[in-house]
């Protein structure tokens, strides 16, 4: 069985678990719409840098609450038997894709139930999914990597939150700045410049991910 084959039998067995095991995914949105009822009760009219700074909060405590179980809860005989059956970025990639189309539902459910009670204010509407969507990619890529290496970890969770918070501020910032053009808060041309920024960022975090994954697996 190549890379291929092997990643994506094993994005199908991480769906497969999550539907066998909901806690996980319907503790990510009761988070998620608990804090934008939160937001609904404790505000009456949302100013747009609000918005914005209050739809990216949401997002990353519920995208690390989202991927902190990647490879946290994997015990040392399931990793054992992983590293037997595949190749250990066919395992990286598997758990980076399934963790992209979660964020990526989450996003977007967010945008709606947030849009739904404190109005949309979304003027670009094109550009602030493309930044969305590549805000998953970006958090699902870091967080996914760093979910590795804190379960290698007595205190996971705790190294996840750590290691974290310092890999996405720079998605973070170019995340903002994007959002605040689809938002029109400022007038800002050089919207592809900040795209290709997440980009490569994106793609260094891949290569540095492939590259040193196997020898954290084998660890």
């Amino acid at each position: 069985m190549n890379i291929i084959q092997s990643t994506l039998y094993l994005v199908q067995k991480e769906f497969v678990l999550e539907f066998r095991q909901k806690y996980a995914i319907s503790g990510i949105l009761l988070y998620v719409l608990s804090t934008v009822f939160i937001v609904y009760l404790s505000i009456v009219n949302v100013r747009l840098p609000v918005w914005s700074a209050l739809y990216w909060i949401i997002i990353l405590f519920a995208s690390i609450n989202a991927v902190v179980k990647s490879f946290v809860q994997e015990n040392s005989d399931r990793a054992l038997y992983y590293y037997t059956l595949a190749h250990p970025n066919a395992i990286l990639f598997s758990k980076i894709i399934y963790n992209f189309l979660l964020l990526l539902v989450l996003t977007f459910l967010t945008f709606g139930a947030f849009s739904l009670v404190a109005g949309q204010p979304v003027k670009e509407i094109q550009l602030f999914f493309i930044t969305i969507s590549l805000g998953s990619l970006g958090f699902a890529i870091a967080l996914t990597f760093i979910s590795a290496i804190a379960g290698k970890a007595n205190n996971g969770a705790t190294l996840m939150a750590i290691l974290g918070f310092p890999v996405i501020i720079p998605i973070l910032i170019t995340l903002v700045k994007l959002t605040a053009t689809a938002l029109r808060l400022i007038q800002d041309t050089s919207n592809w410049k900040d795209i290709t920024t997440l980009l490569a960022i994106d793609g260094i975090m891949i290569a540095l991910a492939v590259i040193l994954f196997p020898y954290l697996w084998r660890d």
